[in-house]
């Protein structure tokens, strides 16, 4: 008899032990989720477009360049630009991706290229364009344009002298910089304004279609107003 009770206190204790054992977990469930559904339909409120709207609304033009404004900003800084926010953003991040990379004679790789190598590169990815594998015949391809007229995606020739053969090319930027691959330090940002290229430089020239998708009247004008003051 006195060893039935004992099994009976036992179990007993048992059974309450596993009851508030479970109790916290209980509580601990409840309490977790909530902050899990409060974040879902907020992520929900943010993103639904309504009864049969699949795809968000178009960001109207303010917002798009005040966004943008921020990339621009890490381009100028990187390279040493001055921009406008309206400049082309591929031209500018894939030059920005190929900084740095080493002068190989004959290369046209991220491991290393030589200076039409790395044109004819950025050509065909910012412009689908894909151009010839030389300097010099390159310049055969393109439409003479002055010095002062040169806009960002133009090509910049360099030539021993005037009656010298071109040798060298790079990709016109902006504020009289352009960009290139010199064996002397890889893919960079020079000046035209430098004395050694203020020397050789021999012409600047345009490829056609590399003027296409130019910003409308409308982006300019919210390119400027979210430009700070």
């Amino acid at each position: 008899m006195k060893n039935y009770l004992l099994y009976c206190l036992a179990a007993a204790s048992l059974a309450l032990s596993f009851c508030f054992d479970k109790l916290p977990d209980a509580s601990r469930a409840a309490g977790a989720s909530a902050p899990v559904a409060a974040e879902a339909s907020l992520f929900s409120g943010l993103t639904d477009n309504g009864p049969g709207r699949s795809t968000p609304a178009a960001e109207p033009p303010r917002v798009t360049a005040s966004r943008d404004s921020l990339a621009y900003g890490y381009y100028a800084q990187t390279l040493g630009l001055k921009l406008a926010c309206t400049e082309n953003k591929s031209l500018l991040q894939t030059v920005t991706d190929w900084l740095g990379t080493p002068y190989i004679y004959g290369a046209s790789s991220r491991r290393g290229t030589d200076c039409s190598g790395f044109v004819g590169r950025v050509f065909k990815q910012v412009y689908g364009i894909t151009l010839q594998r030389s300097s010099r015949s390159m310049f055969t391809k393109v439409q003479r344009v002055a010095k002062t007229e040169m806009k960002p995606g133009d090509l910049v020739f360099f030539a021993h002298g005037r009656r010298g053969g071109i040798y060298h090319v790079g990709i016109y930027l902006n504020n009289g910089k352009f960009a290139h691959s010199a064996c002397n330090g890889g893919v960079m940002v020079s000046s035209l304004s430098q004395a050694y290229y203020a020397r050789n430089f021999y012409a600047a020239g345009r490829m056609a279609g590399t003027t296409a998708g130019q910003p409308t009247e409308a982006l300019l004008a919210a390119a400027a107003s979210a430009r700070p003051e």
